[in-house]
């Protein structure tokens, strides 16, 4: 198996803002106009893009949300833990890997809103892993969540929220 360092190296990874490696791997040539998308858009989006998203030890992918859906796809390593905070108050963990008979998929989907953030199941170890957003991602369209915010709406995910929560 190849390391954290190879990836990172022979992808051209570089860190990202919430956590972890990435770089553009697509964005779509076609796009879709301002007055085809919903009101939430301020301008017109390419139909897709996707990164390459690396995590290796420590690193988290802190609590954010999109304005787009956004699929996970597992490439490498080992498993990654998505924490997921819905509407209402509602929390789901989703296990993105290929160990499919203790619960695991190769693909997840999260859903346009909701708050989500991730982590490695095995600290000493990493994974290479890969994000598609439809429309295309826009750092417009991206929020971080910040941990006293998401305490008052999720009192009961405290310890998830200290962990992938951002202090601003």
């Amino acid at each position: 198996m190849k390391s954290a360092k190879y990836w990172i190296e022979k992808l051209e990874l570089i860190p990202h803002p919430e956590g972890g490696y990435f770089k553009e791997a697509f964005r779509s040539e076609e796009g879709i106009s301002k007055t085809a998308l919903p009101e939430r858009y301020t301008s017109g989006r390419n139909y897709y893009s996707s990164i390459y998203f690396l995590l290796k030890n420590d690193d988290i992918s802190a609590f954010h949300r999109l304005k787009s859906d956004e699929v996970w796809h597992h490439y490498e390593g080992c498993s990654v833990e998505l924490h997921v905070l819905s509407e209402g108050g509602g929390y789901k963990l989703l296990k993105l890997g290929k160990d499919l008979e203790n619960g695991e998929t190769p693909q997840v989907k999260m859903k346009k809103g909701d708050w989500f953030g991730a982590e490695l199941r095995d600290k000493r170890r990493y994974a290479l892993t890969g994000c598609t957003v439809a429309p295309a991602f826009e750092y417009e369209d991206f929020e971080f969540g910040r941990k006293s915010e998401l305490l008052k709406e999720y009192p009961e995910q405290k310890e998830v929220i200290e962990r992938l929560g951002i202090k601003k």
